[in-house]
């Protein structure tokens, strides 16, 4: 008893430390900073930009019924954070019932997305903000930091095919046309939780890393046998990221990056293992991981 009581406050003692980061570690942005800014939004995306630890922006992707790429979690309008154009609440039937998919990019531009916060984000600050596109993201962003990398999520499943997105060959091609007008398809990774997206995007650009995010708690190896290929990124929810987990990735080639971790000592517990890079919804944190 003693032992373990004595193991405990060592292990305790080890997460209060901080941590040599190694160079080239990929502190992500996720969503922009959804911790401190309206999810998904230029403001989020600005406010990242101003953290020097941030190397890679990660964001959402939906598709307008004009077929631009907008930057957005969900595919329609989430009733938790996003108001009409009168300024009222969507129940969720009426979300669920205006895919984006449904609306040009000038008519989505319309709704606020930022005035209510986010309950589950104390901290975020409440301000009007749109969903913007793709292009404007990247555009506005480079021009406060052209080296800075991306992360971009097809937001697919089977039973959203043609109804919240189009059908995940198109999805991917529309995806594919756009990083090569804005001339970053080498500062990207592509990431799904749907391999037919990834399996999409890989039969037609080849060249794109692409990351696989897993939610499930299966084996590494389990996993893999999903795809026909080796993603060059294996991104699981950090809580069931272990030694094992590293050490299977390093036998198979890929990065490891986790999602979304917003403690200190859990981002600490993660550097230790050996990941890759990390994807958190507080850049701010970022410093008190190599604090004491």
């Amino acid at each position: 008893m003693l032992f373990t009581v004595l193991s405990f406050i060592a292990c305790k003692a080890t997460e209060n430390k901080p941590v040599v980061v190694p160079s080239g570690f990929d502190w992500q942005g996720h969503r922009g900073c959804r911790g401190l800014k309206p999810e998904n939004s230029l403001p989020a995306f600005a406010h990242a930009l101003s953290f020097p630890d941030v190397t890679t922006l990660e964001l959402d992707l939906a598709v307008s019924r004009d077929g631009k790429l907008i930057v957005s979690h969900e595919p329609f309008f989430n009733p938790a954070i996003c108001l009409r154009t009168d300024g009222t609440r969507f129940t969720d039937s009426a979300a669920m019932k205006m895919p984006l998919l449904s609306l040009t990019a000038e008519e989505i531009r319309q709704f606020d997305c930022g005035s209510m916060g986010n309950p589950r984000f104390p901290e975020q600050e409440k301000m009007r903000v749109f969903k913007p596109t793709l292009r404007e993201v990247v555009e506005s962003a480079r021009a406060v930091r052209p080296n800075i990398r991306w992360n971009l999520e097809i937001k697919s499943q089977p039973s959203w095919d043609n109804i919240f997105h189009p059908g995940v060959e198109e999805f991917a091609a529309l995806l594919v046309a756009e990083l090569k007008h804005l001339g970053i398809t080498g500062d990207v990774t592509v990431q799904s939780f749907d391999i037919r997206a990834l399996e999409a995007m890989h039969r037609q650009a080849p060249e794109i890393p692409l990351a696989y995010l897993i939610e499930n708690m299966d084996s590494v190896e389990k996993n893999l046998k999903k795809l026909t290929f080796i993603p060059y990124i294996y991104s699981p929810y950090y809580l069931t990221v272990g030694r094992k987990t590293v050490q299977t990735c390093r036998k198979q080639d890929m990065k490891l990056v986790p999602w979304t971790v917003n403690e200190v000592t859990s981002m600490r517990r993660l550097v230790r293992l050996g990941v890759d890079g990390i994807i958190t919804d507080y850049p701010d944190r970022i410093r008190k991981v190599y604090q004491p």
